[in-house]
């Protein structure tokens, strides 16, 4: 008989073959998790370290420290956004190019919201490089390195770029409160997973 007439072996795919797409969906999304807490982590820091700063006077040994560790830092965020938008739109070429999202006012909504803490992101550093910048050239540590200048050296900006980092990153604060209140059912979860952990530690220490 013609090999031509008989009909090819259906392709059976394993159970692993059939998952093996999923698994990188999920590995990619597993990234973007952990670049988000890492930045979370990152940016309670600053916020902290800056409002602490403020505190400092000026004659205090600390105070030069602590503002070196905040821009770098600050430097360093910017460097995980660029990695976190990155493993962004993988995520989303992934998942949008099987079933396109269904736009309503709830996606609208999380999507301006999303976008607008992104762009706060960028714009909270970018604003302490110009004030850091406009006070004085090659001004901005990251760690051990000193990283090149992004705007001129301008005293007479300084006051403004004062002003602006300190209003973008308040307005950045906000926006990251009503995110947090937007999730509010999954911040509880965690906050209990947090407290069952701490509670098994001391059990266990005990």
């Amino acid at each position: 008989m013609s090999s031509q007439l008989i009909p090819p072996k259906p392709t059976v795919q394993t159970p692993k073959q059939a998952t093996k797409p999923q698994a990188r969906l999920n590995s990619a999304f597993k990234q973007l998790w952990s670049v988000h807490w890492w930045m979370a982590a990152f940016y309670l820091v600053l916020f902290v370290g800056g409002f602490a700063m403020e505190q400092m006077s000026e004659e205090i040994a600390l105070r030069e420290h602590a503002y070196t560790l905040h821009k770098s830092i600050g430097a360093l965020t910017m460097a995980l956004l660029t990695l976190r938008i990155f493993i962004l739109q993988r995520v989303w070429w992934r998942k949008y190019t099987r079933r396109l999202p269904k736009i309503n006012g709830e996606w609208i909504r999380a999507f301006l919201l999303h976008t607008a803490i992104y762009v706060f992101m960028l714009a909270v550093p970018l604003s302490g490089f110009f004030l850091s910048n406009s006070y004085q050239s090659g001004n901005v540590p990251f760690f051990w390195l000193t990283l090149p200048d992004i705007f001129p050296q301008n005293s007479a900006v300084v006051g403004l770029a004062r002003n602006l980092h300190f209003w973008l990153a308040y307005t950045f604060l906000a926006f990251i409160v009503m995110h947090m209140i937007d999730q509010q059912k999954y911040v509880r979860s965690l906050w209990r997973r947090a407290n069952q952990a701490l509670k098994k530690m001391s059990v266990k220490q005990s």
